[in-house]
């Protein structure tokens, strides 16, 4: 993690601050992260106002988004995170405001924020996700909850395919476990995702950039304490340890390619970050999900991988900054990634 990585990563950060305009950087909302957007946007209004941007914080829970135009914000940086924020609803406002913004357009957005969503088109595309199941509100009878781990096997991971920051997740052990972990992730969600084990390590992977230039940082191996990277061990203790490019470097290189294909197939723009578990066994990596909107606290993924391949916080943010746009508009601040 101290030692700064190679990479093919090439970043303009040749860019005047001044020239960005009046920036709103959003933050909080209304969804269950409210807490983590309000640490990540805090964060980066610190770092873009100590570079000098003309940056405020806006949080879209306090104030109306018509607001952004009427007081003359010239783009946004959004560092919302969950629903309303992350899932294109805000992006869509913008796009009719003609405010650009940072990271994925609409339809990437509301795609990635959709786990189930997601891995369907993962595996029309023949990337390698785990198995899973789609429980429906409607139909969770105690008989089909418990059928779930015989399609899947044991352990089993239930989740709302709507959320983040691990909220409402949760690992079912054994059949009794089952009604319990349902009945959690149906608090937060409509539909439940249940997904197979993959005996392993947990790893990340953020991607800097566009299309065929898009480009992944250092993979991150995530060390929880007892394997439980919860709500807690992601943002409030400093007893999780972060491996970063410890990987083998021909294994390095091919989850790499493998999350550069997963952020194309739904495609995003701008940054992104993707969890994924590498088997045990065989060295297997499964996509678990794409983070549109990724955080940006102490504890974040993309900030201490891009640190180790030389880039700072601050230049990350700027860099970001600098790529905002409305969909089928580019920006006119060069700075693109080039692989």
């Amino acid at each position: 993690m101290n030692q700064t990585m190679t990479t093919d990563l090439k970043l303009n950060l040749n860019i005047d601050p001044a020239s960005l305009g009046k920036v709103a950087v959003l933050m909080g909302g209304e969804s269950a992260e409210r807490e983590v957007s309000l640490m990540s946007g805090g964060g980066v209004l610190k770092a873009l106002q100590g570079l000098g941007v003309d940056a405020h914080a806006f949080d879209p829970a306090e104030r109306p988004l018509l607001e952004l135009k009427t007081q003359g914000f010239a783009r946004c940086f959004i560092a919302l995170h969950g629903r309303h924020g992350e899932d294109g609803t805000v992006q869509g406002a913008l796009e009719l405001m003609g405010l650009p913004y940072t990271g994925s357009g609409v339809m990437a957005s509301a795609i990635a924020m959709d786990k189930i969503t997601t891995k369907r088109l993962w595996l029309a595309d023949g990337l390698p996700t785990p198995r899973y199941v789609r429980l429906k509100k409607a139909e969770l009878t105690r008989e089909r909850i418990r059928a779930v781990p015989d399609e899947l096997g044991l352990p089993v991971f239930v989740k709302p395919p709507h959320e983040g920051s691990t909220i409402g997740i949760s690992k079912a052990m054994g059949y009794s476990d089952m009604q319990e972990a349902v009945e959690l992730a149906a608090r937060y969600d409509d539909e439940i995702l249940c997904e197979e084990f993959v005996d392993g390590w947990e790893l990340t992977c953020p991607v800097l950039g566009e299309g065929a230039d898009a480009v992944a940082l250092p993979v991150i191996r995530i060390e929880a304490v007892q394997g439980n990277y919860d709500y807690q061990n992601k943002y409030f203790t400093d007893s999780t340890q972060y491996h970063v490019g410890t990987l083998p470097p021909e294994q390095e290189r091919a989850v790499q390619a493998i999350v550069l294909d997963a952020y194309r197939s739904l495609g995003c723009r701008g940054w992104g970050r993707a969890d994924l578990m590498l088997r045990q066994s065989d060295g297997q990596a499964f996509l678990l999900e794409m983070n549109t909107s990724p955080g940006m606290t102490s504890h974040s993924l993309v900030p201490m991988s891009a640190k180790a391949a030389g880039i700072s916080y601050e230049q990350l943010c700027l860099w970001l900054l600098a790529q905002a746009r409305t969909d089928g508009k580019v920006p006119d601040i060069s700075g693109q990634t080039q692989g």
